[in-house]
């Protein structure tokens, strides 16, 4: 666990995300398909009869579970519901017919995860799978099936590298199991492609920390920040958020772009730092008007947006153009610039960003 010529093992985990997704993704495909054979010969059995996912985790976990929720419904067709663990195992649940349940945990010891796991037991459900990155760890050994991410060991606490191996992994099991349930051919090449190209594009959007680094400048002296996104990025703001609370002691907030005039539009003023994920697809022109929502009322914006987008940077406006990146996967890209920022505002606030004040990197307590 030799840091190299890296400051903080945080920053080694962000650099070494091309290379962690190149390594969980081989292997894993045959003839331009998505081959998953490690589930075992019993798995299209059971995936087969899949009717509902209902994804289990906590903290970033819990974020790459709600973008896999608009893949499972959107690609697979496959109904799915997300919960925080410590919420799901105290409460009565209704279990849908054919429901899978799926936990997603970088050590596979989160105490909440594991005893959510292990009430499902009880409760009639199809089966379970889980998306870990530790091997034989208790969630593995527990779980009917299980997708290991081929991330590494993860030290720093703020996890980056599982998040977005996690995310991958999940991506090719929606494809998986569309397959099995009459998903377009088309589609799942649309996945493969993505996915392929994503190590490169990720390498691409690192040389971009210098950028990325000038504009943490404007966030070390604020003490809140509201991050915005819809559909599958509305996740993914929610895990920038978490990074910045996490290792920079900001209070930062995540909203749906679209509920900002349902309250937080009130909060908007010059004081207040806006980070809006804008990737190029059919939510930009909507986005925009939500953007337009804040500059009339002089919050000061960061855009970090597809460089096809249109957008132009101005005042109280600044744009970080970045490389077109295939829809499919843009949550999974857009995750790094959050992290890259997030780190180097900690780097100005002088915090310990591998050791954040409060917080263990295995949470194995309940």
């Amino acid at each position: 666990g030799d840091k190299g010529a890296y400051r903080h093992y945080m920053q080694k985990e962000i650099y070494e995300q091309p290379l962690a997704l190149k390594n969980t993704l081989e292997g894993r495909f045959s003839h331009g398909q998505i081959n998953l054979s490690e589930l075992g010969p019993r798995a299209d059995e059971l995936l087969a009869k899949v009717q509902h996912v209902q994804i289990i985790a906590c903290g970033t976990s819990y974020h790459s579970g709600m973008v896999a929720r608009y893949w499972f419904e959107a690609l697979a067709g496959v109904p799915c519901d997300v919960e925080i663990a410590s919420e799901f195992r105290y409460r009565k649940s209704a279990v849908r017919p054919g429901s899978l349940i799926i936990t997603l945990s970088q050590s596979g010891e989160t105490a909440d995860t594991l005893a959510a796991l292990r009430l499902s037991k009880e409760l009639g459900y199809l089966g379970s799978l889980a998306v870990c990155n530790v091997a034989g760890s208790s969630l593995v050994r527990e779980s009917d099936l299980a997708l290991m991410t081929k991330a590494g060991t993860e030290i720093g606490v703020a996890s980056t590298k599982a998040f977005t191996t996690q995310l991958t992994v999940l991506l090719m099991l929606v494809a998986r199991l569309g397959r099995l349930k009459g998903m377009a051919e088309s589609v799942e090449q649309e996945i493969v492609h993505g996915l392929q190209a994503l190590p490169a594009r990720i390498e691409q959007m690192l040389s971009m920390d210098k950028e990325i680094e000038a504009l943490a400048e404007g966030f070390s002296d604020k003490h809140h920040a509201l991050f915005l996104g819809r559909g599958d990025q509305y996740p993914i703001a929610m895990e920038g958020a978490l990074k910045l609370k996490e290792i920079s002691y900001i209070h930062a907030e995540a909203y749906a772009a679209g509920e900002l005039k349902h309250g937080p539009l009130a909060l908007i003023d010059a004081d207040m730092p806006v980070i809006v994920v804008a990737p190029n697809n059919e939510l930009l022109e909507k986005l925009k008007s939500n953007i337009e929502e804040v500059r009339a009322r002089g919050g000061q914006l960061y855009v970090f947006a597809d460089q096809d987008a249109g957008f132009v940077s101005s005042e109280g406006m600044t744009i970080i153009p970045l490389p077109h990146v295939e829809e499919i996967v843009a949550p999974i890209f857009y995750t790094v610039p959050l992290q890259l920022l997030s780190y180097h505002v900690a780097l100005i606030k002088g915090t310990d960003v591998d050791q954040p004040r409060n917080l263990a990197k295995s949470v194995t307590v309940e």
